[in-house]
């Protein structure tokens, strides 16, 4: 009987929108940041420092590709994190895309950049407050 109610709760869980939206989110904010932190070491997909603002630059030691590479290891922690703990990760990418959107605004350029990372920063908001739901319903896990 217990195997029955697992299956039902299961498969309730898998046909539930809310549920399904979670999953999508959970999967994209784990594997792109992963994959965009590791580019910052081979710069396949775009030349990265020049996205670093120059006032931002003079800031932090070393050069701008030292800068990316550090990036890239908090962007590569940050999809781990919401693949382990996606209800603390959610609200660890959306600070840290607050900071790529300042940095954005500050270099006064890309601001199409800007735009798309605050649909990006919501999204990742949306997807902490999705994980705080499907946390308060562990049976259904």
């Amino acid at each position: 009987m217990a195997t029955d109610q697992t299956h039902v709760v299961t498969s309730r869980r898998l046909d539930d929108p809310v549920f399904q939206a979670f999953t999508l989110l959970r999967t994209g904010f784990t594997v792109a940041p992963i994959l965009f932190g590791l580019d910052k070491f081979l710069d396949w997909l775009v030349d990265w420092p020049q996205y670093l603002a120059p006032q931002i630059n003079d800031l932090v030691p070393g050069t701008a590709h030292q800068a990316m590479l550090a990036v890239g290891v908090v962007e590569i922690v940050a999809g781990v994190v919401v693949a382990i703990r996606p209800r603390l990760g959610g609200y660890l990418v959306a600070a840290w895309l607050a900071g790529i959107i300042a940095n954005l605004l500050v270099q006064g350029d890309f601001y199409d950049i800007a735009l798309r990372d605050l649909g990006l920063l919501l999204a990742a908001l949306a997807l902490a407050r999705l994980a705080a739901a499907v946390d308060r319903h562990p049976a259904q896990a």
